[in-house]
């Protein structure tokens, strides 16, 4: 078995100290799920999944799943159907051509696709990151065609790491800091879910203009590679090859007792606002992913628990503050051969240098969205001796490097200025743009402080 370029204790260790998105490669090379292929998955998988289906437009709106058509269909006719093969003209995909739609199975949870075959959850074995007993039974499967996306979101929970199978996925990731220019939605609502509003590919600059501050951070997953999304980075996912394979886990799924009452505090609003019979309240609001509207007493209910969980543990953490004080007593604390107090010596802080190589590629900074995505293939990686990354392809060179933080404006192209409006008029307000102001995280941090704060009077 060929020596991985890193144990899985270092892998760990890596993903820890990364703040930024980053690429390993040669980490799955004896991973049966490299055989994950989609003819492979049609053979050992027969019952129907469910695909989300969209048409192939230019439009400068994103295509939330509230918006997508749904079939019911198993991974051999979706086979067929990306085959070109007759079968699929009389199939569920009958409706679809494959040269106006994409599809989709997202978000496929491999514990309940392979409840009868639980010998392929040892196919991705992700104890070789540092998470020993982890494997695809904590995992999601992901098979889309050309076209086929996820809108730009943030998860709530956790981290993502990423593993290409098969096809080829580019990534346009953005960070935490970038929020106020992602202009964030909690509509359609998911609970794990921050959605933008923002098109990135093709984004509207007249009614979204802070997107020109978003720093894009691009790469395109090649097969056998993983990607590490560390937490809060916002992230838009589309597959570029004709099949797509992939699977996803969330590590580090915990969540703060305060992003806690965050999140029960948004679910609350939205239901009771979004519930309520009225002429602009007629829209699909709740994602598919969601099981279902809860009523205001049970939204309520977990609000309290969500404060009460916060309470207790910081009532837990003073008491332990008074048993156990951070400053040891004056009789504890050693003397030199005089008798004087010995000056306490600080700790060294242990430093990491990050080994970014030909084995873990840093998803650098572009800022302009028409710059090509970072390459990963190591064949068209060079790196130089102070770190640097040349990438070569089709004959051209170009130069990254791990500490580029250019903000680049996203410019107006001419014909996004003629699609445009001169300027801009009042309209009429609508519930969701109500959300949209009410649940913006910086309110949805500042009520959680408010009533964190009354609580606290209240003790």
């Amino acid at each position: 078995m060929a020596t991985k370029p890193f144990r899985p204790d270092e892998a760990r260790r890596i993903m820890r100290f990364l703040h930024k998105p980053a690429v390993f490669i040669n980490m799955t090379d004896n991973w049966p799920g490299r055989d994950w292929t989609l003819e492979h998955l049609a053979v050992c998988l027969e019952k129907a999944v469910r695909f989300r289906v969209g048409k192939k437009c230019e439009k400068k709106a994103p295509l939330f799943e509230t918006e997508c058509s749904y079939l019911e269909a198993t991974l051999a006719e979706f086979l067929c159907w990306t085959s070109g093969s007759d079968d699929a003209s009389v199939g569920p995909f009958a409706d679809y051509p494959l040269s106006e739609y994409w599809a989709y199975a997202d978000y496929k949870y491999i514990a309940l696709l392979f409840q009868e075959k639980i010998s392929m959850f040892k196919d991705i074995m992700w104890s070789d990151f540092g998470y020993p007993g982890l494997d695809g039974r904590e995992s999601t499967l992901w098979v889309g065609t050309n076209g086929a996306n996820t809108p730009c979101h943030l998860d709530s929970y956790g981290y993502n790491l990423v593993f290409q199978i098969q096809g080829r996925k580019c990534w346009h990731l953005f960070p935490p800091d970038d929020t106020e220019c992602m202009y964030p939605t909690r509509i359609p609502y998911e609970e794990s879910s921050v959605f933008s509003q923002v098109n990135v590919m093709r984004p509207d600059m007249h009614r979204f203009p802070a997107f020109r501050r978003a720093r894009a951070h691009l790469v395109t997953l090649e097969p056998g590679q993983v990607l590490f999304v560390p937490r809060h980075w916002w992230h838009y996912v589309e597959s570029v090859d004709p099949v797509t394979v992939s699977v996803n886990s969330w590590i580090d799924m915990e969540v703060d007792d305060e992003a806690r009452i965050g999140e029960a505090l948004t679910k609350t609003v939205i239901c009771a606002l979004k519930s309520k019979p009225s002429m602009d309240n007629k829209d699909n609001w709740l994602n598919p992913t969601e099981d279902g509207i809860s009523t205001h007493d049970e939204n309520m209910q977990y609000l309290n628990l969500a404060v009460k969980a916060y309470m207790n543990k910081r009532s837990l953490h003073s008491e332990d503050l008074i048993k156990c004080p951070e400053q040891p007593s004056p009789s504890a604390l050693k003397r030199d051969s005089s008798g004087h107090l010995k000056t306490p010596v600080a700790e060294p802080v242990t430093s990491f240098s990050l080994p970014f190589g030909p084995n873990l590629i840093p998803v650098t900074c572009h800022g302009d969205l028409t710059q090509k995505p970072l390459v990963t293939n190591p064949k068209e990686a060079l790196i130089s001796k102070d770190n640097t990354f040349f990438y070569t392809q089709r004959g051209t060179k170009t130069m990254h490097t791990d500490t580029h933080e250019k903000e680049e404006a996203i410019s107006v192209t001419e014909e996004e200025e003629e699609d445009g409006n001169a300027g801009a008029t009042c309209g009429r307000i609508s519930t969701n743009d109500l959300l949209d102001c009410l649940l913006h995280p910086d309110v949805i941090k500042l009520v959680t402080k408010l009533m964190i704060d009354r609580q606290k009077e209240l003790h």
